[in-house]
């Protein structure tokens, strides 16, 4: 284990934005923290590899100054609703109190557009609750991305539903204007970007980032 204190710190890095993350860190140079060995992380940056269960302990002792959030999954993928809750809900949520308690200072976290604790949507409403859960944390800084449907290569066998989605989204995203412009869809790379952006801003507060927020910080 690496001492890190200061370094950026990434969790979800195998996922669309995980990995375009790591491919436009550029000077940013981060701490990625998997579940499962990864061969092609470039040398800039540090691996770490551990169960779940373990990733609080870790961080606390990695002393991450920025901790980046990628992880998500969806009820299909994960199987049910508790296991969902306890990725995008639970999993966050306690390497985010691991971090803040080791000195965090910011923490950035890819959410998603429409997603409040009072839904009746329960994707939605847990990414509300994860968010405000977040906010309860007291980080300095917390950066809350909120993308719509994401667009660009997904590991795994696409999902039917999912294609339709995207293939329909061009169409879609003409039709939506105004304050439904956030609902458009987005490339993961361009999130991304976004995030590498934001690393490191010291400005207080805590900021919500849709989607044309979003691609300003990406260009």
């Amino acid at each position: 284990m690496t001492e890190s204190g200061g370094r950026t710190l990434l969790i979800g890095a195998t996922g669309m934005v995980g990995g375009a993350v790591i491919a436009n860190a550029g000077a940013l140079s981060l701490t990625v923290l998997v579940r499962r060995e990864m061969d092609d992380l470039p040398e800039a940056h540090a691996l770490l590899v551990a169960p779940p269960e373990r990733w609080a302990d870790i961080i606390a002792v990695e002393r991450p100054r920025v901790l980046i959030s990628c992880l998500g999954t969806t009820i299909r993928q994960a199987g049910s609703e508790a296991a969902f809750r306890a990725v995008d809900h639970d999993l966050i949520l306690a390497a985010a109190r691991g971090a803040r308690m080791a000195g965090a200072t910011q923490m950035i976290v890819v959410s998603s557009v429409g997603a409040a604790a009072k839904s009746r949507n329960f994707y939605l409403r847990t990414k509300g609750e994860t968010e405000d859960g977040l906010r309860a944390l007291g980080f300095e800084r917390l950066d809350i991305l909120r993308p719509g449907l994401l667009m660009g290569d997904r590991a795994g066998p696409k999902r039917m539903g999912e294609g339709i989605a995207i293939a329909a989204a061009p169409l879609a995203d003409a039709l939506l204007h105004g304050s439904l412009r956030r609902y458009r869809s987005i490339p993961g790379e361009t999130v991304a970007r976004a995030i590498v952006a934001l690393a490191g801003n010291a400005q207080p507060g805590v900021r919500i980032h849709e989607n044309d927020a979003m691609r300003r910080l990406a260009d």
